[in-house]
């Protein structure tokens, strides 16, 4: 099993998850289609990040119309998801969750033709997923004009 940066327990990601986050980041679940408040959700600018971490994972510029109904990327913010193999269901298929907190985000699909720089479709839950408009990537707050971290 691979170890995260982002470590709790079970009773200490039920605290700070709504019980529809935990079913989902993890245990694996999915939302219905359609459902998620990202789905639909096309700004300009900004940053989707892990509902279980807030790690950044996704720029607003990856996002695209898929049609499938849920939040669909062509990519993802280097380094910020994994790639794990995924038999459930009677199929194989390659599963996405956040490189720091191990949090399940969805799954990844190649090859299907979308008119996109990578030729792969990030099948996001909306429910992992927090947006901020803010474009900073690091977690590291907002700095002053000398590039000190603000309080």
């Amino acid at each position: 099993m691979t170890s995260y940066p982002v470590q709790k327990t079970p009773q200490e990601w039920q605290a700070i998850l709504t019980p529809e986050q935990y079913r989902i980041l993890r245990l694996k679940g999915t939302e219905p289609p359609g459902s998620g408040v990202y789905d639909k959700h096309y700004p300009s600018k900004g940053i989707y990040r892990c509902a279980g971490c807030d790690a950044p994972l996704y720029k607003a510029s990856h996002k695209f119309s898929s049609g499938c109904g849920w939040p669909a990327y062509y990519d993802c913010i280097p380094g910020a998801v994994e790639r794990h193999e995924d038999r459930s269901h009677g199929m194989v298929r390659t599963e996405i969750v956040c490189a720091r907190c191990g949090g399940h985000l969805g799954h990844v699909f190649k090859g299907e033709g979308f008119p996109t720089p990578t030729d792969e479709r990030h099948c996001v839950n909306s429910i992992s997923l927090r947006f901020t408009e803010d474009e900073e990537e690091a977690g590291e707050g907002k700095k002053d004009e000398e590039g000190e971290n603000k309080a």
